[in-house]
């Protein structure tokens, strides 16, 4: 942030000739371009968004982040194509007394013994690609890409619920104060009072055995939405908490009073005027806690407080594959791996996110715009 002048309600210049920091602004080699649009047009150097863009497409770590995320759930979503087409089989099927002839040799899925076969990459034709699992001889790769369905589902569709919960809970606490606060800041401080992965597995069993039945809803024990719910529920004062503390920042500013003195509802100044403030937060919030919940739901899993069979995720096949341990790691080291690179990609382009929407380069943005925004709350 530029420094100060001595006298109120004036900036301080900013020095041209930055290199980068002028790339960002819009500012030419020979001063042109300084005045800003307008709030809400593109100027000579774009809107916010169009700075936000330029520096994250310089960060080519975290573009290269989201590619590999991106070809994670691709394959995925291609995972019924891989099932009926390739390895012909589906995630539950059994194979545990069948035979598979390899280059004219004639293998057991599952020996005598209880071993299962190991990969035969391509040799069979596409089965059996990172071969069976344990004593059933359910194909590897099939459930491989289906439980990163599910596991993908849980991750995005939480961290939705969670966005969700926090954002209306976070406008109603900051903009009213009052009762409203009181009793929304107290039921977040109960939940937040809780560890993350006690409150999650507390739950996760207590539904694991009666599903939920909420008036017309039910939800059997083996529904994917039962673990879904529980983590976006549980990472709700996470996400909260903070907007909270934003909005009260924002409600003092002149724009808002403003707002109030034209006679604006307060509908309209929550989702109008201060949710666009909180957007670039908000994203940066959605995109670390798909990795978080993807974390939470293998940690369930891997505790049985999580997916239940038949569905199947990551996080079950590590808890199943951790019993052969010894005898056939990869079964273990497949699913934690993919893990492993979907949560890692997700938390690197998020910190990439984070640093293009950096809030201090906005402020600097809008005081040249002629906002008197100060705040500078990093998250």
């Amino acid at each position: 942030m530029p420094p100060e002048s001595e006298n109120p309600g004036t900036e301080a210049p900013i020095p041209i000739g930055t290199g980068a920091l002028d790339a960002d602004l819009g500012i030419g080699p020979d001063g042109a371009g300084v005045v800003e649009a307008a709030p809400g047009e593109a100027g000579p150097g774009g809107g916010p968004w169009a700075v936000a863009w330029r520096r994250l497409r310089r960060n080519k770590v975290a573009l290269f982040s989201l590619a590999v995320f991106l070809l994670i759930v691709i394959c995925c979503l291609l995972a019924p194509v891989w099932a009926n087409q390739v390895a012909h089989t589906g995630p539950n099927t059994t194979h545990t007394l069948e035979k598979l002839h390899v280059g004219g040799e004639v293998r057991e899925v599952v020996e005598p013994s209880g071993k299962a076969i190991g990969p035969q990459w391509f040799e069979a034709g596409g089965k059996f690609f990172l071969g069976a699992d344990g004593h059933l001889g359910r194909d590897e790769m099939v459930r491989l890409l289906y439980g990163g369905r599910s596991s993908l589902f849980i991750g995005i569709v939480a961290a939705l619920i969670t966005t969700i919960l926090a954002v209306t809970f976070a406008l109603l606490a900051g903009y009213y104060g009052g009762w409203p606060d009181t009793i929304i800041s107290r039921a977040m401080d109960v939940i937040w009072a809780f560890p993350v992965v006690l409150l999650g597995i507390s739950l996760g069993i207590v539904l694991a055995v009666g599903g939920l039945v909420i008036g017309p809803i039910h939800l059997k024990s083996s529904s994917l939405w039962i673990p879904t719910l529980i983590i976006g529920v549980v990472y709700t004062p996470y996400m909260a908490r903070p907007l909270r503390g934003e909005i009260l920042a924002l409600r003092e500013k002149e724009f808002i009073e403003a707002a109030i003195a034209q006679g604006a509802s307060g509908f309209r100044i929550m989702f109008v005027e201060l949710l666009p403030n909180l957007l670039s937060t908000i994203i940066v919030f959605f995109t670390l806690n798909i990795a978080n919940n993807m974390l939470l739901e293998a940690v369930l899993s891997y505790l049985g407080a999580g997916v239940q069979p038949p569905s199947s995720s990551w996080g079950t096949m590590i808890s199943e594959g951790f019993q052969a341990l010894y005898s056939q790691p990869i079964l273990t080291i497949i699913p934690g791996t993919a893990i492993l690179l979907t949560v890692l990609s997700v938390n690197v382009f998020g910190d990439g996110l984070r640093d293009a929407l950096d809030p201090k380069s906005k402020v600097r943005f809008e005081a040249r715009a002629g906002t008197a925004a100060e705040m500078d709350n990093p998250i």
